[in-house]
């Protein structure tokens, strides 16, 4: 028999057969567990148009996938089980596919462990990358491979005793600055293990790591600056416009919520090594960075939270639902319970699932725009479960294993037009893919959460996933657990420990063989809606220019009206493409589809005067610092005056002299160059302290320009701050919080200062 008549064979075989079986799922007719416009996964097998992928028993998963011809990236067409997963938790389900997908997690997992016991990032990336392992910890790493998470944490520390933050936008950190997320694995590792020297090592690096963190990216409002978590690439998920200077002074849900939750661990580190008093402050800090994402991110006329604030002067939101942030939202009480629901029926959940981002930006490609991660529909599932949404929770775990087992492998993303794997990059056997797909067995259907004391269990098993389950050889610090749970619902009836009626919390210093068996309530939880919604693209962004006291603006095809912000507020909606901006101010157009979907808004145009001033002890030419990582070409051009402060680590303050004209609230920034490194990666990022009149203001940050484009000149970000009438010294120096992640090389041209008044 050829191996298409074989395929045939068994898929015609398994689904008759799952179609006349319902001892599995019910009596539900056909077995059906997920549908939606796009894929159904009925009984052992999930059907896609014309593609099939079943699993004739738990070590093997067989697919009919074509990927889009010509792909770089390469597509399994099945998966059978190669190492010894039998010291690991056993899954026992009557979803023979369902255990087959956790099977292959389990395999997947022994692959990615390297010969120096850290965890491979994925089958196409090598090494340890912060944020990839932290994630991966956090979902179940932290209990599948303690020794390796560990190892791998430690990997991420620099020699500062700081937490890493791997290479991204405009040279890493403060631009990137999700690197707390660290905090959070390192700590879950400890509730895993309950080994107190690692929290004792893990305390300083937090701390030393936090100080500088609140010194450089706390903003003036609550919120935390930099870039939204794990979406790392510039230009697919920011406006085009905006330099990887206006990144850092953006404000991102999801990074925000990784700040909070880091310092609330600290404070928990300060009460067992520390002080009341700083565990108290900290505490307080965490509080307030919530208040300010309930304050200023929630939009309440949709439901869910916003993914970011953006702008120069006067930053506005922008109104994209994000997923992990959403879902980070409701897993760390960020949300209320009354939001946490509002947020499972609001968010935008496509046919193939929810999307990184929605809606996408129409003309970027896919890879965290118009994509599908499945670690971040682990996070959505588990948060789903959390807020008691059934339909969510279940959408949530096909959206998982439906690539899963289509792809035979756990793949890092998917194009979320059409489920397939062609984006910009991919790669089989991804780590925290993976991680995904055995929590979301071990956390929702079993619902084991850890505690520092013990165990929690609160299993939240969906009606079309119903039935009897088991887990064995599950361990916790001494004790090996056998675990059974039987019905549906999140309620329980019975929870039994060795035979004897027990609350659902098992203590830490339980020991030995133990049998659990919950039994649940086989109530349906209240229903609650999913938004299922077509995938949609944004408008283009308008692009805007100013021709005397006239905005003007590119028309934009398909564009049902025009919003125009003055300062971050709107002012006008129109048809036209032009706007009188005679009244002074800061403008910026956005452009609305005839469904109300909003493009980005334009860059910012500024009609307020500007005062410059040129840095003292200008030089041009060559350059002679001994941290320059790429010498110019030839001498230096496009510098205003006669020429440009170069600084570095071992540089004096530059002190400028300004002479302001008028009390107000000014815009201050930078005219700088950084050729030290690419605009989308390295570590390179220039950082300076900034002070008036030797009060402190906050941080400027000269982010890379491109290697060797030491011609290519740009703006820092925008430090506002009231100023009186008359001369003012403004200062530029270089302190123990401004290290970068390069440590050696912090280096810049700074060209001239540009002050502008704003109110």
């Amino acid at each position: 028999m050829n191996n298409n008549l074989l395929l045939k064979f068994l898929f015609s075989g398994i689904a008759i057969g799952s179609m006349l079986c319902t001892s599995c799922t019910g009596n539900r007719p056909n077995n059906d567990i997920v549908t939606t416009d796009a894929y159904r996964w009925h009984g052992d097998t999930i059907t896609q148009g014309p593609f099939y992928t079943t699993a004739p028993n738990a070590k093997e998963i067989i697919s009919t996938y074509s990927a889009t011809p010509g792909y770089a990236y390469p597509i399994e067409k099945s998966w059978k089980l190669k190492n010894d997963i039998s010291q690991y938790p056993q899954l026992s389900t009557p979803n023979t596919l369902h255990e087959a997908i956790y099977n292959m997690g389990l395999d997947e997992m022994i692959n990615a462990v390297e010969p120096d016991t850290t965890l491979r990032t994925g089958r196409e990336w090598a090494g340890v990358w912060t944020r990839d392992v932290s994630y991966s910890i956090l979902l179940s790493m932290a209990y599948m491979q303690p020794e390796a998470s560990k190892i791998s944490l430690m990997k991420k520390v620099s020699p500062t005793g700081r937490i890493i933050q791997d290479t991204g936008s405009g040279g890493a950190w403060p631009v990137s600055s999700d690197r707390m997320i660290w905090a959070m694995a390192a700590y879950e590792l400890y509730k895993v293990t309950g080994d107190r020297r690692w929290l004792e090592y893990i305390y300083p690096v937090i701390k030393h790591s936090l100080e500088d963190d609140i010194l450089t990216v706390h903003s003036a409002n609550g919120l935390v600056k930099g870039e939204t978590s794990f979406i790392d690439w510039r230009e697919q998920s920011y406006p085009k416009w905006m330099q990887t200077a206006d990144i850092y002074n953006s404000e991102a849900l999801s990074t925000s919520i990784v700040q909070a939750e880091a310092l609330r661990i600290l404070a928990e580190l300060e009460n067992e090594f520390g002080s009341a008093d700083e565990a108290a402050r900290y505490s307080t800090m965490a509080d307030n960075i919530v208040r300010a994402i309930n304050e200023h991110l929630w939009m309440e006329d949709k439901g869910y939270y916003a993914m970011y604030t953006y702008g120069r002067n006067n930053p506005i939101v922008n109104p994209r639902a994000e997923t992990l942030g959403e879902s980070l939202a409701i897993l760390y009480d960020v949300a209320s319970d009354k939001r946490a629901r509002t947020i499972t029926e609001n968010n935008p959940v496509t046919p193939f699932g929810a999307a990184i981002f929605f809606p996408q930006i129409a003309d970027m490609p896919s890879y965290h725009n118009n994509a599908l991660w499945p670690w971040v529909g682990a996070y959505w599932a588990i948060a789903n479960a959390k807020a008691g949404n059934e339909q969510g929770t279940l959408e949530a775990i096909g959206s998982v294993f439906r690539p899963a087992a289509l792809f035979a492998t756990n793949k890092e993303n998917f194009n979320l037009d059409n489920g397939d794997i062609y984006t910009e990059l991919n790669s089989s056997n991804m780590l925290w893919c993976l991680a995904g797909n055995i929590a979301i067995t071990h956390r929702i259907l079993f619902g084991i959460d850890y505690k520092k004391d013990g165990l929690a269990f609160h299993p939240f098993v969906p009606e079309n996933l119903g039935g009897k389950r088991t887990l064995s050889n599950f361990k916790y610090r001494d004790a090996i657990l056998d675990i059974t749970v039987d019905g549906f619902g999140n309620k329980i009836k019975s929870f039994t420990l060795n035979g004897k009626e027990h609350e659902p919390f098992i203590p830490a210093d339980i020991k030995g063989d133990n049998k659990i068996v919950i039994t649940m309530a086989n109530e349906k939880p209240e229903a609650m809606k999913v938004n299922h919604t077509p995938n949609i693209k944004a408008p283009l962004t308008p692009i805007t220019w100013l021709e005397g006291n006239t905005l003007q603006w590119n028309p934009i095809e398909y564009i049902h009206h025009y919003i125009v912000l003055r300062d971050g507020k709107p002012v006008s909606e129109t048809r036209q493409c032009s706007f009188d901006a005679t009244a002074p101010g800061e403008y910026q157009v956005i452009g609305v589809a005839s469904d109300g979907t909003q493009s980005f808004a334009s860059q910012p145009f500024q009609t307020y005067r500007k005062i410059t001033a040129q840095m003292p002890g200008e030089k041009s030419g060559a350059l002679n610092s001994a941290e320059i990582s790429y010498q110019p070409t030839g001498d230096i051009e496009g510098y205003h005056g006669t020429g440009f402060a170069e600084i570095d680590r071992n540089s004096k303050a530059l002190n400028i002299n300004v002479n302001v004209p008028a009390d107000g609230i000014y815009g201050i920034s930078f005219r700088y160059a950084n050729g030290n490194g690419p605009v989308n990666t390295e570590n390179k990022c220039a950082i300076r302290t900034l002070s008036i009149d030797g009060q402190r203001l906050g941080i400027i940050v000269m982010p890379h320009r491109g290697v060797a484009n030491w011609n290519d000149w740009g703006k820092t970000n925008v430090i506002t701050a009231p100023l009186k009438a008359g001369h003012h010294t403004v200062t530029l120096d270089f302190r123990q919080e401004n290290n970068n992640m390069n440590i050696n090389t912090n280096h810049a041209l700074v060209d001239e200062i540009i002050l502008k008044k704003i109110r």
